[in-house]
């Protein structure tokens, strides 16, 4: 009752900040700061959260010899989607042709990241300080490192049994400060929709954005639906036998705040208490299954990655061969897995997908006024992929793993 009380008060703050930064833009921006307070203190539970469940959930994989086959089970499955998506989104920009008649900005300058390939990728999993990439909210070092002194921990044993279990009781107190968070939402996630909403301009200003570039908004939009309500569900029910429905339904809120704070790191904590206590996937595959999720599982960000590349393409008028659609593929892949699951790393790692064939950054001007939102839509895609990935996980390393979830 109290679950379900909390998302009605959750939904009802999402449609009273819609309405308050639609109808009244300058009123809503005044109301951001509570909108930060919230994600600000999601944040500050996210690395302490990433930390100590990868050390709880590898020393009690280890026990059981199971670490290995599901890091290769959650790695395989990650690629695996995030494939499809991008196929996907090629597909449909290629049939729909968002981009074509359309004139795009020029003269916009946009800075050019560092060259992004597999070495950039695995210099980014050792930070050679720990607290500073802690400072700088870089989670994929923290989760590695989590990984290895899980390990290592597993390793010495008997004398690491209060470490192991001073990590665990971290871990369950994190948890419960989500649970205690989580009462404040309605009023955290209302206040961001507001305040982004009316930093746009309003509705009218929203509206006239959206109508600018439609077709381009359309095909990622209709791309993103068919990754999350066909792809995603098929795979969830023929690999674990689960009601598609009905585990989403119990992960509503973590949805819902996806939406709200457009980052998947952020939403982190409130995935797993629900993947846990609701959707009972075990402790052990949800807290190394969803921290690998939020960091490298991108599906809704590579899908908008390809839809974003062809679309400039198209309204460029330049024809990309097979060959070009190939290497988005593989770029958007890659560039997927190395963004930070925080708000806008999409537009950073398009860059790279851009110069990976030879498409103009200038075109990046045309999207960037929409993109507020689109990143919602595709971070809520990227959270709901790696519920899936719990649940597939655990049916292929667990036998004992429940066929069936807690009603909603």
């Amino acid at each position: 009752m109290r679950e379900n009380l909390l998302l009605v008060a959750i939904a009802a703050g999402v449609l009273g900040g819609g309405l308050l930064g639609w109808l009244a833009p300058e009123q809503a921006v005044k109301v951001a700061w509570l909108g930060d307070l919230f994600l600000n203190a999601l944040k500050a539970l996210v690395l302490p959260l990433v930390f100590c469940s990868m050390i709880d959930a590898v020393t009690g994989m280890s026990g059981r010899g199971a670490l290995g086959r599901t890091a290769r089970l959650a790695l395989g499955y990650y690629v695996a989607t995030t494939l499809i998506a991008v196929v996907i989104g090629l597909l449909l920009v290629s049939f729909i042709r968002p981009g074509a008649g359309v004139e795009l900005a020029s003269g916009v300058v946009v800075e050019t990241p560092e060259a992004f390939d597999l070495s950039t990728l695995a210099r980014s999993l050792i930070a050679p300080n720990i607290f500073e990439a802690a400072a700088m909210f870089q989670v994929l070092p923290i989760l590695v490192f989590g990984l290895a002194l899980g390990a290592a921990l597993s390793a010495v044993g008997d004398v690491a049994g209060p470490a192991i279990a001073f990590f665990r009781g971290c871990n369950a107190a994190m948890l419960r400060l989500v649970n205690w968070l989580m009462w404040t939402a309605p009023v955290g996630v209302g206040a961001l929709i507001a305040a982004r909403l009316g930093a746009a301009g309003g509705g009218a200003a929203f509206a006239a954005e959206i109508a600018a570039i439609g077709l381009y908004c359309l095909t990622v939009i209709s791309g993103l639906l068919i990754h999350a309500l066909v792809v995603l569900p098929l795979i969830l029910r023929l690999f674990t036998g689960r009601s598609p429905w009905s585990y989403g339904r119990n992960l509503a809120e973590a949805l819902m705040t996806a939406f709200s704070t457009a980052s998947s790191s952020a939403t982190l904590a409130v995935t797993m208490r629900l993947s846990e206590q609701r959707n009972r996937i075990s402790a052990s595959c949800s807290r190394f299954v969803l921290p690998l999720g939020a960091t490298v599982n991108m599906d809704g960000t590579a899908l908008y990655e390809a839809v974003a590349a062809m679309f400039i393409a198209q309204a460029w008028g330049i024809e990309l061969t097979l060959g070009s659609q190939v290497v988005i593929v593989v770029t958007a892949t890659l560039a997927s897995i190395g963004a930070a699951g925080i708000p806008q790393a999409g537009l950073v790692t398009m860059v790279m997908v851009l110069e990976a064939v030879g498409l103009p950054l200038e075109g990046i001007a045309a999207i960037l006024a929409v993109d507020w939102f689109l990143d919602r839509c595709r971070t809520t895609v990227n959270v709901w992929g790696d519920a899936v990935a719990a649940a597939v996980v655990e049916s292929r390393t667990d036998p004992g793993a429940p066929g069936d979830i807690a009603p909603g």
